[in-house]
C-alpha cells in the first residue's frame, strides 16, 4: 500500500509539489498524469527516497519512509525512464547481484522465470553494450522485480520499446497488480493509462487537480458530455483557468480598394 499525506517539496521558495495527498491500495494501478513541470517526477523521486520531502508523510507497505527507510525500500521498486546498468555485468549477473543485495533466497528459481517472462533468456550472458535500449529496459525491470516488491513506481515505462515488448510489459504490469502490488505509472501516453489503470491522479503546478477511479475522474470533468475519455479530461484540466491568448487587432480597411488588375 502507498499512503501519501500532505507531500510538499520546496526548492527555495518554489514548491515543486504542494500538499499532495493520495493512496494506492494493493491491486490498484494508479496513473499519474500532468503537464510537463507539474511535479510528477518529483513526486516519484520523493516516494522512492531519492530526494527528501520537505514536509509530509510517505508510507510504503506500512513503513514510514522518513523514520524507517530501509524497511520501506525493501518493498519498493522504482523504474526510471532511463535504465542504468553496470557495463561489465551480464544480464544474469545483474539479477544475481541485485538478488544478493536484497537477500533473495530463491533467486535461482525466480531469475529464470523473470528472464522467460521478459523474453531475455537468450540474452542472459550478454553485456549491456550488446543490448538495445528496449532490452536494457527489460533487464532493469527484471532486476527491480527479483525481490517481489509490493510497491512499484514506473516513470514512462514504455519508452524505447517495440510493439511486442510494449504488450509484454503491459501484461507484466497487470500481473503485478493482480498479485497484490500497489503500482504507480507516470506517463504522457494517456491511452496506455486508460487501458490498464484503475485510478488516476492528475497534478497541475504541483497540486492535486483530480483523484479517483478512472470512471470517477471522467464523470467529474464530463460536464454533461458523453464519451469523454482521459485525453479530453486532461485537456480540460490542463487549460482550466488559463487565459485565452489575446486577439490580434485587424488591419484597418484599405479605403482605396484593391489595386487594379494589369
Amino acid at each position: 500500500m502507498i499512503e501519501v499525506s500532505q507531500l510538499t517539496k520546496l526548492y527555495g521558495d518554489f514548491a515543486a509539489v504542494s500538499e499532495l495527498s493520495f493512496t494506492v491500495q494493493p491491486g490498484q494501478l494508479l496513473g499519474l498524469v500532468g503537464p510537463n513541470g507539474a511535479g510528477k517526477t518529483t513526486c516519484l523521486r520523493c516516494l522512492a527516497g531519492i530526494i527528501p520531502a520537505t514536509r509530509g508523510t510517505l508510507r510504503l507497505a506500512g513503513y514510514d519512509l522518513a523514520t524507517d527507510p530501509i524497511a520501506a525500500k525493501r518493498h519498493l521498486a522504482f523504474f526510471a525512464d532511463e535504465p542504468r546498468l553496470f557495463e561489465y555485468l551480464t544480464v544474469a549477473q545483474h539479477l544475481a547481484f541485485v538478488a544478493r543485495i536484497y537477500g533473495v533466497k530463491d533467486a535461482e528459481v525466480r531469475a529464470p522465470c523473470l528472464l522467460e517472462e521478459l523474453e531475455l533468456s537468450d540474452k542472459r550472458d550478454s553485456l549491456p553494450g550488446e543490448l538495445s535500449r528496449g532490452m536494457k529496459q527489460k533487464v532493469a525491470l527484471a532486476c527491480g522485480l527479483i525481490h517481489s516488491p509490493t510497491v512499484i513506481l514506473f516513470d514512462e515505462p514504455l519508452t524505447g520499446l517495440d510493439p511486442l515488448a510494449i504488450r509484454r510489459t503491459k501484461e507484466t504490469i497487470r500481473r503485478l497488480a493482480r498479485d497484490g502490488a500497489s503500482v504507480i505509472i507516470s506517463s504522457h501516453l494517456l491511452h496506455l493509462l486508460e487501458e490498464i489503470c484503475t485510478h488516476i491522479l492528475v497534478v497541475k503546478r504541483g497540486v492535486r487537480a483530480a483523484f479517483g477511479s478512472l470512471q470517477e475522474v471522467r464523470e467529474q470533468f464530463a460536464h454533461g458530455d458523453s464519451g469523454v475519455d482521459l485525453e479530453e479530461v486532461f485537456m480540460r484540466i490542463a487549460t482550466q483557468g488559463d487565459k485565452p491568448p489575446p486577439l490580434l487587432p485587424l488591419p484597418p480597411p484599405d479605403s482605396a480598394g484593391p489595386p487594379p488588375l494589369t
